[in-house]
């Protein structure tokens, strides 16, 4: 087993999901639909978080296989239509729970 795990390190042979892609995409194209109450980065890293723990992953060893995912996503009606739905969902829970400093502004303490 140490013998494979040596092999990959040396191959510097890394994974990636495409459905991040995905729901970033999806994020980007729907954000003004979305009415989302902050777009700052941390806002948009919890959404992309809440949606991709919702939806399964889709790992690929290279990327050069990235387009042939994304394009099943696309083909598949709905697939795709339950990818917006999620993000819709997670967009809607951080908007009405934002932790960003821009909607949650550190208040300074009071003495008394």
């Amino acid at each position: 087993m140490k013998h494979i795990y040596q092999q990959l390190e040396r191959e510097k042979m890394a994974l990636y999901n495409v459905m991040e892609e995905i729901v970033r995409d999806v994020l980007l194209q729907y954000k003004d639909q979305l009415q989302l109450t902050c777009q700052c980065e941390r806002c948009f890293n919890d959404i992309m978080a809440i949606a991709l723990n919702e939806l399964p992953p889709r790992y690929i060893a290279n990327e050069e296989y990235g387009p042939y995912v994304r394009a099943a996503h696309v083909a598949d009606r709905q697939g795709a239509t339950n990818i917006i739905l999620i993000v819709t969902k997670a967009a809607t829970f951080v908007s009405n729970n934002p932790r960003c400093p821009v909607m949650n502004p550190v208040t300074s303490k009071t003495t008394v």
